[in-house]
């Protein structure tokens, strides 16, 4: 086998006191952990032990890898407006938002889906650039978000 400390996420452990001789595989990708040992004597030695250890972390890369394909093809782009759109434009609304002592606030946002998944919003004020000025600069900060 390889040299262990090319392995990255995997580690010896060998605690003589306890009787714990093995390879531990620790990862996490995106908050989610994963990991397991790999105890020599259930693996026929130090050698079967990393074996399982480099296999084991080989098969949760592939399936996160795999998972993070499937949630990245399954991300729609709308191109043309729904039925219930106003504005005409996809992605870009009028918002109205109440104070807690009845103000209202309007807006015109456009929100968007980066590549990697995440969400992006941006908002102009009606009472800062006016309805149709507001209405522009969201239509022209999601299509250049868009590409």
């Amino acid at each position: 086998m390889s040299d262990p400390e090319n392995h990255i996420g995997i580690s010896r452990l060998d605690q003589t006191a306890v009787g714990t001789h093995g390879w531990q595989v620790r990862l996490q990708r995106k908050g989610v952990r994963y990991g397991r040992f790999f105890s020599d004597s259930a693996w026929g030695g130090s050698e079967g032990a990393l074996r399982e250890a480099v296999a084991f972390r080989g098969a949760v890369i592939r399936e996160v890898e795999e998972t993070h394909a499937r949630l990245k093809s399954s991300i729609r782009s709308h191109r043309a407006p729904a039925a219930r759109n106003k504005s005409g434009v996809v992605g870009v609304t009028r918002i109205v938002q109440r104070s807690a002592k009845g103000v209202e606030y309007h807006f015109w946002q456009a929100s968007w889906t980066r590549g990697d998944g995440v969400r992006r919003t941006v908002r102009y004020s009606v009472l800062k650039y006016g309805d149709r000025d507001a209405y522009q600069l969201a239509c022209e900060a999601r299509k250049r978000a868009i590409g």
